[in-house]
């Protein structure tokens, strides 16, 4: 009896512990339960779950150039409009006002679609999009479209585009992966392969001629061989590279050696009068600090392409050095904020594809900015985000959703920096 006894008190005492479990497991599940008058809580969405992991500085800090562009785009789109309307068709003074807003209608959905994306999926995406716009770029020379005496547009009316600035983002994509693949197999050549891609498309581009496309795409390639951990010695081979194609430029390619000419001998020319670069810096100096106010900008009228080449310049005369300063800073808080979300990251494509994306969209500002203030000769580029632009808009787009999905992760799953991997990082 006494045996039975001490069994059912052990019994009991070993029950206990599962009780209490219970209890608390049933203390916890009981706010999940369904209430009199009050429905289950229901799970995220896909939207709050990519809202919550995405990287919210960043998307804010685009939003604010885009408003930015919104803004100074209202300001150009008169002259634009007088310089482009005809007898047939005349202009309202916000056409290109009105149009930017449907270009970024179109490119921000195509920005957050891309950014919902997991990583692979977006990596994928991007490598097939770089082979379609490359194969249009081909195209290009043969049915392009030509405009101010240069093919770079493929298409007619409402539905041209430009494949080089769709190529951009798709293409840099693609060359970190290919660059990825040596930290897996050292032996692979992917440097002399994607070496040569560049080529193709770098002489591809040079026949439209659009030259400072092409210091976009070959700058890329170096900057990714720099991240990439490539030898000083062929870093080195790069550097002399990138001066000996700007020799051959200068000697073989008449447009570009004007420009080169009319920047380092600006003389003007009492029958033609100045350049567009003389005249973009006389009118970014006109404003001083603060501006002349918005709308009220003279010197502007004088500018060729004020509403997409020298937006800056627009801005400059009619908001001031403040403003134009204020953008700046914009742009280098988007690449530090950038490369800061690239402190814990393990995945080299994922580091090349990202810092790739931002060089793009970085040296792109800082060569249009140099421009405008007389550092650079005219390339004929846009200021991302900010100036008006159907193809250069939605490409952008494009791009910043890719960076965005290459830098979504889960906050609750970040690494600890106090947390030794087995690799000792």
């Amino acid at each position: 009896m006494s045996d039975r006894g001490e069994e059912g008190v052990t019994m009991v005492e070993g029950a206990a512990p599962k009780a209490a479990s219970a209890l608390q497991l049933d203390a916890a599940l009981s706010p999940l339960r369904a209430r009199p008058g009050k429905p289950l809580p229901r799970e995220r969405t896909a939207l709050a779950i990519w809202f919550w992991e995405i990287d919210r500085v960043l998307l804010g800090l685009i939003v604010a150039l885009i408003a930015i562009g919104l803004v100074a785009v209202a300001a150009a789109s008169p002259v634009a409009a007088a310089k482009l309307s005809s007898r047939t068709e005349a202009l309202t003074p916000l056409y290109f006002f009105y149009r930017q807003l449907m270009w970024i209608g179109l490119g921000l959905p195509i920005m957050i679609v891309i950014s919902m994306l997991p990583r692979t999926q977006a990596r994928r995406l991007a490598v097939g999009l770089a082979v379609l716009f490359a194969v249009m770029l081909v195209l290009v020379p043969l049915i392009g479209t030509s405009v101010n005496g240069a093919t770079r547009w493929l298409g007619a009316g409402a539905l041209r585009f430009q494949p080089s600035e769709f190529l951009k983002p798709f293409f840099v994509v693609a060359l970190a992966w290919l660059l990825s693949l040596r930290a897996r197999d050292p032996s692979l050549p992917v440097i002399p392969l994607t070496g040569m891609l560049t080529a193709i498309v770098a002489l591809l581009l040079m026949r439209q001629p659009d030259f400072g496309q092409t210091v976009i795409f070959v700058a890329c390639w170096g900057a990714l061989l720099l991240v990439g951990g490539a030898s000083i010695k062929l870093l080195a081979g790069f550097a002399c590279g990138g001066l000996g194609l700007f020799v051959l430029t200068y000697l073989f390619y008449d447009n570009g050696r004007e420009r080169i000419d009319s920047f380092l001998n600006p003389v003007v020319d009492p029958a033609a009068g100045p350049d567009q670069v003389q005249l973009a810096y006389a009118t970014i100096t006109r404003g001083g600090l603060t501006g002349v106010g918005p709308g009220g900008g003279s010197a502007k009228f004088n500018l060729p392409e004020a509403h997409t080449d020298y937006i800056f310049s627009v801005i400059g005369e009619e908001f001031g050095l403040i403003a134009c300063i204020a953008i700046a800073l914009v742009y280098l808080a988007i690449i530090v904020r950038v490369l800061l979300r690239l402190l814990d990251e393990e995945d080299p494509f994922i580091v090349m594809a990202t810092s790739g994306l931002v060089f793009v969209m970085g040296i792109q500002a800082v060569i249009n900015m140099g421009v405008n203030i007389h550092i650079f000769p005219s390339k004929g580029m846009t200021l991302p985000f900010i100036s008006y632009g159907g193809s250069s808009m939605i490409a952008l787009c494009a791009g910043i959703g890719l960076l965005l999905a290459f830098t979504r992760r889960n906050p609750y799953m970040s690494r600890s920096p106090y947390v030794v991997t087995w690799s000792g990082r």
